[in-house]
């Protein structure tokens, strides 16, 4: 039997790229331009809605790698759109993102239903993100289901590796330049790159290389974590899935 860790580590970087770069699309700017957002209130407002109506340190336990000062002014600024229709907005904006990348890919209803079980069947324990998404209903239509799994299962991912960060000892700063990044929703990354887009100040300092390998092991362990997550699909589901997924970059 395979190993499901590998099915963890070959899907992460479509999943990610799919599953996440509506949050930075025109579809995302088009609603902050119709209700007057910034594009970081919505972003805090949309996806971390899900967790109700709620202080702003409710917010920055789960966005875990932004500054909490950051999230307070973010989260308290989109406060002008009500969380539910703020997740509302979301869904849609990824749905309508979707339907313009994938549209013309007859691959998506099928990634649909391999994902979905391993949705419905993952532990939300310690991701709370992931759970408050579980809980929103899928459109109709197959790139718009297929990506928001994608999502989904990207916020599982990026809740379990939360956790080990913290398990880790690390500080979200020091764990993000840490980081060797590939292709994410924002393109080829560093980590640098990222800690602007998370709003830390800079200079930045260059990790030391005990942060560096405490932070290869990091990402190990959330590769174990999201194979025990990948482990209900058979072997030849997992090897359909992964292929599904290599269409190529979204642009």
């Amino acid at each position: 039997m395979a190993d499901p860790r590998d099915t963890a580590v070959a899907v992460k970087g479509p999943i990610g790229r799919y599953g996440g770069g509506f949050m930075i699309s025109r579809e995302i700017k088009a609603v902050c331009d119709e209700h007057g957002l910034g594009a970081k209130e919505f972003y805090f407002r949309g996806r971390c809605g899900v967790l109700g109506e709620c202080d702003a340190d409710v917010v920055a336990s789960v966005a875990v790698f932004f500054p909490p000062d950051h999230v307070r002014r973010s989260w308290e600024g989109g406060r002008k759109l009500p969380v539910d229709q703020a997740v509302e907005l979301y869904a849609e904006a990824c749905g309508a993102w979707a339907r313009r990348k994938l549209g013309d890919h007859d691959g998506c209803a099928r990634i649909a239903e391999l994902l979905q079980p391993v949705v419905e069947q993952a532990s939300p324990v310690g991701a709370p993100l992931f759970a408050g998404w579980r809980a929103v209903p899928l459109p109709a239509d197959a790139p718009g289901r297929a990506v928001q799994l994608m999502h989904v299962v990207r916020e599982l991912r990026g809740g379990l590796h939360a956790n080990a960060v913290i398990a880790a000892g690390l500080h979200p700063l020091d764990a993000t330049l840490a980081a060797e990044h590939g292709a994410t929703p924002f393109g080829q990354t560093t980590g640098e790159q990222i800690a602007r887009f998370f709003t830390w100040p800079e200079p930045y300092t260059k990790p030391a290389p005990e942060v560096v390998a405490r932070r290869a092991e990091v990402e190990e362990t959330t590769d174990a974590l999201m194979g025990e997550v990948f482990s209900v699909l058979t072997d030849s589901e997992s090897d359909e899935l992964i292929e599904l997924l290599r269409f190529g970059h979204a642009h």
